[in-house]
């Protein structure tokens, strides 16, 4: 007999808006996600996203996967799963870190980075 393991979403959004600054960041190695009610000081460097409940603690491990590509998740900073759930804000790093130097940061594998286009969907699966 087979067993299979199911994947269980923790969290899911769908990209709304591009911020006209957002792709810059891509030098850094980093994505920041915000919800529809992001500051107009912060709205162009954001990928403006619909703000939904996170169904369980984000943790090492589980999975990111934006639009076709997925990424092992190295570290959560301490601010992401409150953030996230209130505000939709979260700086996504690309760098592999295996520490959280930044509270709203969220960590994963460094890898290429992904195409984040309106209407991109976000999903974050344990």
């Amino acid at each position: 007999m087979l067993f299979s393991r199911t994947k269980v979403k923790v969290y899911e959004t769908t990209v709304l808006e591009v911020g006209k600054e957002a792709r810059n960041f891509e030098e850094v190695k980093m994505a920041i996600l915000f919800g529809q009610n992001a500051p107009d000081a912060l709205r162009d460097s954001c990928y403006i996203i619909e703000v939904k409940d996170v169904e369980t603690e984000i943790k090492a491990g589980m999975t990111l996967k934006i639009g076709n590509m997925e990424y092992k998740i190295t570290a959560v900073g301490y601010e992401v799963q409150t953030n996230l759930q209130n505000l939709g804000h979260i700086a996504i790093n690309f760098t592999g870190d295996k520490e959280a130097t930044l509270p709203g940061s969220m960590y994963v594998e460094a890898k290429e980075y992904p195409r984040i286009t309106v209407g991109t969907e976000i999903e974050i699966i344990k």
